[in-house]
């Protein structure tokens, strides 16, 4: 027993050396952040002093470890506002094992200038970042397309949680970005809250989504990102008719909660992913389906106009290049649907002519929308109230 006491005590004592190690620094600026950055080490911690600043551009290479994060955070939190202007990215984290936590982005103004793009938090190409407790409060975006929070490059197991989005104008929430060279994976965004989102004044009023992962479904909706959404909160998101806009393959949607939102859960591309056990509570429509081998299971959808819409599309499968891919191979079982028009659409957008309306130079796609959703199975799915359970077009 006293052997056992000796050995936690060397332990305790290695542990508070470790913490004793650790520095805390208190910065005013920019300037003061930008001079301490080569000096950080693994478990400093880097407070931003209460107050308000216009927005700053920092790159922040930071790398902490597992056990002994870098945290970066308002001394109080969410009593440091940043709010202004922003052409680049206020904070760009390109490390690991980095924290950006409890600061709040009121009332800027994200814009393209010079080719640079204002972005108010970016993860690049890091690896095991976290953006926590933020919150994210009427930003405008002066351009289309345009994210306030973005995870992008060859990163892995990145987070954003706990954080607020809300009465955010004309912009996207939270994308995660693909291309050609780079895909982030297994970003992990869970248990923020998206609200009070009004419809965009873009053309077509597109490019409001409150989480986009993947921008190219057409050409690189086959790339698998891995990422998970799950156990957030979209209250009244009107943005446009994606809440949430999937573009790539194999990533999970898990126990999220829609309430009197204009827009859907939209598996617009990719293939291979899960939508299980999510609440769509009010609105317009629940769950918008393309592309193959999705499942959809376990959902309950309530008092909207159509449960799940399973779509036509101008190819099929996971080769041909289509600007929508049809329905095929999903599962749709044991989802609850309750007080709609429509259960289950099987084959919404029939013969829908594209002409004119995207680049097919770009897009080497047929314009008509014909190939019909096929070998998709339904089994177990409850029907109450409903005017009509399947429609099979």
């Amino acid at each position: 027993m006293l052997w056992l006491k000796k050995q936690m005590l060397v332990v305790v004592l290695l542990l508070c050396t470790k913490v004793a190690f650790c520095k805390s620094y208190l910065i005013h600026t920019e300037q003061e952040f930008n001079n301490i950055l080569q000096q950080i080490k693994p478990g400093d911690e880097i407070k931003i002093a209460n107050g308000t600043y216009t927005p700053w551009s920092l790159i922040i290479n930071t790398n902490g470890t597992s056990d002994q994060p870098i945290t970066i955070k308002a001394e109080t939190k969410r009593k440091v506002i940043f709010t202004g202007d922003a052409e680049q990215p206020v904070f760009k984290l390109t490390g690991s094992y980095t924290i950006l936590r409890g600061i709040i982005f009121k009332n800027c103004n994200v814009l393209k200038a010079d080719k640079h793009t204002g972005i108010l938090v970016e993860l690049n190409a890091t690896n095991h970042c976290r953006l926590t407790e933020c919150v994210f409060s009427e930003n405008v975006a002066r351009a289309q397309f345009m994210p306030i929070v973005v995870v992008s490059g060859q990163g892995e197991y990145n987070q954003v949680d706990h954080c607020t989005f809300s009465n955010n104008v004309d912009n996207q929430e939270l994308q995660v970005r693909i291309t050609k060279e780079t895909c982030p994976l297994f970003t992990l965004i869970e248990k923020n809250v998206f609200k009070d989102k009004n419809k965009v004044s873009w053309k077509n009023f597109n490019g409001g989504e409150c989480v986009q992962v993947g921008q190219d479904p057409i050409l690189l909706g086959t790339i698998q990102s891995k990422t998970t959404v799950r156990e957030n909160r979209f209250l009244r998101c009107n943005g446009e008719p994606e809440v949430i806009s999937n573009k790539s393959s194999n990533n999970t949607y898990l126990k999220n909660y829609f309430e009197d939102c204009d827009g859907e859960l939209v598996m617009r591309g990719g293939h291979d992913c899960i939508i299980d056990r999510n609440i769509i509570k009010g609105g317009n429509s629940g769950i918008r389906v393309n592309g193959t081998g999705h499942q959809i299971i376990n959902n309950n959808i309530s008092n909207v106009k159509t449960g799940i819409r399973l779509m036509y599309g101008m190819a099929k499968g996971k080769t041909e290049i289509g600007f929508y891919i049809a329905a095929s191979d999903c599962l749709i079982k044991n989802n609850r649907i309750e007080n709609v028009v429509t259960g289950i659409f099987i084959g919404d957008s029939k013969n829908a002519d594209w002409t004119g309306k995207f680049d097919t130079t770009r897009y080497p796609s047929r314009v008509m929308q014909d190939v019909a959703p096929f070998n998709n199975t339904l089994a177990g799915n409850i029907f109450i109230n409903t005017q009509t359970n399947v429609v099979n077009q």
